[in-house]
C-alpha cells in the first residue's frame, strides 16, 4: 500500500521507495525518509498530506505520496 492510502494516526513502516529521480531519494533519505523507518500521517490536506517522520513533521505532494511504500 502506498502512503497515499494510509490511514491518520497510524504508524507505518517505510517498504520501499518507487522513484527513478536519483536526486528526490537523496532528498527523502536526508528528511530520514527510507526503508525499515517508521513514518505517520499527521493529517491530509486536499493535495498533500502532513506526515511525522523522526520527530519531524513535513509536507508531501501526494504525487510523492504514491512513491512511498509502506
Amino acid at each position: 500500500m502506498t502512503l497515499r492510502e494510509a490511514q491518520e494516526g497510524i504508524e507505518y513502516i517505510i517498504k520501499n521507495i518507487e522513484t527513478d529521480d536519483s536526486e528526490l531519494d537523496a532528498f527523502l533519505f536526508s528528511l530520514g525518509c527510507y526503508s525499515g523507518e517508521p513514518i505517520t500521517v499527521v493529517s491530509r490536506q486536499k493535495n498533500s498530506c502532513v506526515v511525522s517522520i523522526k520527530d519531524a513533521r513535513y509536507t508531501i505532494d501526494n504525487e510523492l505520496s504514491d512513491a512511498i511504500i509502506i
